[in-house]
Formats: structure tokens, C-alpha cells, sequence
């Protein structure tokens, strides 16, 4: 009894080791009930982790200019050039979109200034395409006809920017231009059919809520790739309360299967024809017959054939007779411009990239594929495609000193940072949401059509275009299901230049005419 006594009293009067470390308990010690203070409860809340302050963003840089234009008048405008972030649900930064926004000077509310939103396509182009060829006030000095000019290159003011009649956003969505994704493994969210719809049209009402122009006539415009994601916004936007007045498509794509070359796919053949035989035309390629007669009626003479007799010819296959088949292949050749012997050995299907090739092969040349009036010069002459695309050859040096020259200096956005003006910042492969690859957001836009009986279309098409054939085009909206008053609300404008008609000096002037009486038009109200 006396041992056990000892020992308790040396347990109480030892010294004690070090608790572990708890969350509770800092400093390894906890309180006793007596040692809390009378203010906090008996039980201790858990600890929060401490909230992440959030991320501040760069303001935008904002310039005043003004531009005299041929008949005197002055437009005097603002130019805010920023970075818009895209959050999470959980409020954090996964991307940054690049834009520029031009509005003109004005004294009334949203609702007396039209505005529109622009940009290309690729997927993976910038929007500076048709931001300084066709749109913005200033543009890229080319040749008149479009071909590249002597380096330093420069730009002038366009008399013919669609700034008179409605304020411009140009966009550039992530991966292009200086937009990117904040982390690298987060572009795969945008990079695909789906994720960039949606990505840029969470830009627009963004927009429209920070610059307060929810009460602004709205107008959309895409070129190329741009015109898939053009067409898919209108669709997913009216949605959610966003209706537009007018929907602008630059050589259009929204049917990928009018333009995939693909086993067992013979749409693009019969689609592509009218512009190999625009082509051949320009080049003096055909019969003395065609070439004595304009343009138009030798595309109206090939459509026929491109409509009916040739895609029931390569729907029949191996059911054609000898006979048949020799006369299909004398109409190709006729139209081509290449010898019935090729047309015969490719079995009827001049697939775009061999003809470029082989259309002026004799002469050591190939054909562009944006612009099929350009001419380029490969180093071997036997190769079966062209060695590169000399139409592109010729306004990517332009577009991208000028560019990176104009943001910096003229509008006081400076930044080390790469401007992808086409490729290079898309780091995955793009989801086309489709195991064919056939993309396809023309229902989409025949989906805004029914719900937004206002909305009018405007498609631009260029005659020497083979990245988006004009017939492809015309048969994309015939199958769209339209009805005769929807129908009645598109509009069409056709050039004697390529996918970017707007290089040739005097397309560009139609085609300003041309959109200004379609925005005149879509602003009018409906009875």
C-alpha cells in the first residue's frame, strides 16, 4: 500500500512529455474546460482553411482615336484592348480571353448603337483577319489584288470599316492570340466543337455585362471555322436570353461533311467542282467555248452537272456502263481543266490538294487553296500535293508584323507574350464531338431561326475559295430545313476573289456595301 501511494505521488510531481501536435491545438497543449475564456463555447468550432483572396485582373488599356473617312466625315472612337476572365463555378480563373473593342463616341443609350461580335475560325486563328482586313479602321496595305506587298509592311485607314455602322468586339478565343487557358491541362475544355461555343459565349455575356450593352442591337460574325462557331452561339445563346439581330458568315463552314475527303464519303466532289472549274477559268485552263464566256454562266453551266448527273454517276459506282463513265469523265475533264487520262486514274474524284497540284503542274506551278488565284513554286514538280498554300504564304507575314506592331504602339498593350495569329497555341487535338469528324451546327443555327423570327443571315462567299467551296455552302442551307419565311430572311453575297475576298481592294469595297445594307436591313423593325 505505501509503494502504490509513492508512485502516485511521483506521477503527479514528474514532468510530462510532449503531446503530439494537433489542429486544435497548436502549440501541442490543450486547455482545460476551467482555462477557457467565459466568451468562447465549451466545444471548439473547426478550424476553416483561410479563403483564397481573389486573383486581380489586369485592367484593359483604353485609347482614343478618330478616323477621317473619303467623304470628310470623322469617326471619333475608343479602342479597349484586355484580357476577360472565364471562371469556375467555384469562382476561379481557368482561362483569359484576349479582345479588342471598338465603339464610336456616341451621346444616347445602348439601344441607338448597334454592336457586333467578331471572330475567325481555323479552329486556332486569331481574329485579326478580319479585324485588319476588313472590319476595323485600320487594314493591311496588300497589293490591289490581294498578293503580298514589299516588307516593312503597313497599315492605312479603311474607308470602308464596318465601324460606321455598329460598334466591333474582336475575340480571340483561348488559344489563340494572347488568350490562354490557366493552367495548360485546362484548354482541353475548350479546345473542341462544344467547349468553344460555349467558352465564347460565356465571353459575350460577360461583355455585354461588364460594358453595359444588354439593351444594344446585337450582330455576330465569323469567318471559316468561325462561321461553325458563329452558327453553334446562335443556338446556344438564345437560350439563355441572348437573341441576335443578324448573323454575318464569312466563307462559310457548318456541314463538315461537304468538305472531308474521306473513304466513303462522295459529297465534296460534286461540292468542289464549281470552284475547280472557277479556277481553271482564271487560269485559262479551259476550252477556248468556256473561257469566251464570263464567269457566271460558266459556273452556272458546271452547276447543273455538279447538282445531278455527276453525283448520281459516283453514286452508281461499278453499275455505270464503259460508255457512261467515258462521258462523265470527258464533262470532268471539260471542267477541270485537267486530262481525261488523270480524271480517269483518280476514278472520278479529283481530290482538292492533287488538284492544286496538278492543274499548272506543267508549268511548275501550284494553286493556292485560300485563295485558288495565287501561284506557288514547290521544289519538286513530280510531288502529288502542293509543297504549301502560297495564298497563305501571302498575308501571314503582313498580318503578323503589322499586328504586333499596331497593339503595342497604337493602342499601348504591351506584352511579351506570343500572339498565335494561326497555330500554335492549341495543345490538343480538337474534339470536332463527332467520331466521323463531320461537325455539323447548322441545326443549331436553324434552331435560332425558329426562335428568334427576327433574325436575319448574311453569307459571304468567294468564287477562287477551296477551303469552303460556295456550292458547299449553298448546299448546307438548302438543308437546313427552312421554311419559305425563314429562307426569305437570308441573304447572299458572292466575289471574285478567295476565302479572304476582302484582300482584293475592290471586293473589299462590295462587300462593305453589301453589309451595310444588311445590318440597314436587320435593324429595320418588322411590321
Amino acid at each position: 500500500m505505501i509503494v502504490l501511494l509513492a508512485l502516485s505521488l511521483l506521477l503527479l510531481v514528474a514532468p510530462q512529455g510532449t503531446r503530439p501536435q494537433s489542429p486544435e491545438d497548436p502549440q501541442g497543449r490543450q486547455a482545460r474546460p476551467d482555462e477557457r475564456p467565459v466568451d468562447k463555447p465549451a466545444e471548439k468550432a473547426e478550424a476553416r482553411p483561410a479563403e483564397k483572396a481573389p486573383e486581380k485582373e489586369e485592367p484593359p488599356v483604353v485609347t482614343k482615336h478618330e478616323l477621317r473617312l473619303a467623304g470628310g466625315r470623322v469617326l471619333r472612337y475608343s479602342v479597349t484592348a484586355g484580357m476577360m476572365p472565364l471562371k469556375s463555378d467555384a469562382g476561379e480563373v481557368e482561362a483569359r480571353i484576349f479582345f479588342m473593342a471598338y465603339t464610336l463616341d456616341r451621346t444616347g443609350g445602348p439601344e441607338t448603337r448597334p454592336l457586333m461580335f467578331s471572330f475567325n475560325g481555323g479552329p486556332g486563328s486569331s481574329s485579326v483577319w478580319l479585324h485588319l482586313g476588313a472590319l476595323g479602321p485600320k487594314r493591311v496595305k496588300m497589293r490591289s489584288d490581294g498578293a503580298m506587298p514589299q516588307p516593312p509592311y503597313r497599315l492605312v485607314d479603311n474607308d470602308e470599316t464596318w465601324l460606321d455602322d455598329t460598334d466591333l468586339v474582336f475575340i480571340d478565343p483561348v488559344g489563340t492570340g494572347y488568350s490562354r487557358p490557366a493552367k495548360p491541362e485546362l484548354g482541353r475544355k475548350y479546345w473542341g466543337v462544344q467547349g468553344d461555343i460555349e467558352s465564347v459565349g460565356e465571353f459575350i455575356r460577360l461583355y455585354l455585362t461588364r460594358y453595359e450593352r444588354w439593351g444594344s442591337p446585337l450582330f455576330l460574325v465569323g469567318e471559316s471555322y468561325g462561321t461553325t462557331r458563329a452558327a453553334g452561339l446562335a443556338g446556344h445563346l438564345v437560350e439563355r436570353g441572348i437573341a441576335f439581330n443578324g448573323i454575318l458568315l464569312v466563307s462559310s463552314i457548318l456541314n463538315f461533311q461537304t468538305a472531308r475527303f474521306t473513304q466513303g464519303n462522295d459529297l465534296p466532289y460534286p461540292l468542289f467542282l464549281p470552284t475547280y472549274a472557277a479556277t481553271a477559268w482564271y487560269h485559262k485552263k479551259l476550252p477556248a467555248e468556256l473561257l469566251a464566256k464570263p464567269l457566271a454562266d460558266v459556273l452556272r453551266e458546271v452547276e447543273v452537272f455538279a447538282g445531278g448527273e455527276y453525283p448520281n454517276a459516283l453514286a452508281k459506282g461499278d453499275r455505270m456502263s464503259a460508255a457512261e463513265r467515258q462521258e462523265v469523265v470527258k464533262r470532268l475533264a471539260r471542267y477541270t481543266g485537267l486530262s481525261e487520262t488523270y480524271v480517269d486514274e483518280a476514278d472520278l474524284r479529283i481530290e482538292i490538294q492533287r488538284f492544286c497540284k496538278e492543274l499548272l503542274r506543267r508549268e511548275g506551278r501550284s494553286v493556292g487553296r485560300l485563295d485558288t488565284r495565287f501561284q506557288g513554286k514547290d521544289a519538286s514538280g513530280v510531288a502529288e500535293r502542293p509543297e504549301f498554300d502560297p495564298s497563305m504564304a501571302a498575308i501571314r507575314p503582313p498580318y503578323t508584323a503589322t499586328f504586333n506592331d499596331y497593339v503595342r504602339r497604337s493602342l499601348g498593350y504591351k506584352t511579351d507574350t506570343v500572339y498565335h495569329i494561326l497555330g500554335g497555341g492549341i495543345g490538343a487535338p480538337w474534339d470536332f464531338a463527332s467520331p466521323n469528324g463531320f461537325a455539323d451546327t447548322s441545326d443549331a443555327l436553324r434552331s435560332a431561326f425558329a426562335k428568334n423570327p427576327d433574325m436575319k443571315l448574311f453569307v459571304a462567299s468567294g468564287f477562287f475559295d477551296l477551303a469552303t467551296p460556295y456550292f458547299a455552302t449553298q448546299y448546307t442551307l438548302s438543308h437546313m430545313g427552312l421554311d419559305a419565311e425563314q429562307r426569305a430572311r437570308v441573304s447572299t453575297g458572292y466575289y471574285q476573289a478567295g476565302h479572304m475576298m476582302y484582300i482584293d481592294e475592290g471586293e473589299l469595297a462590295r462587300l462593305r456595301q453589301d453589309v451595310a445594307k444588311f445590318i440597314a436591313g436587320a435593324l429595320t423593325k418588322s411590321q
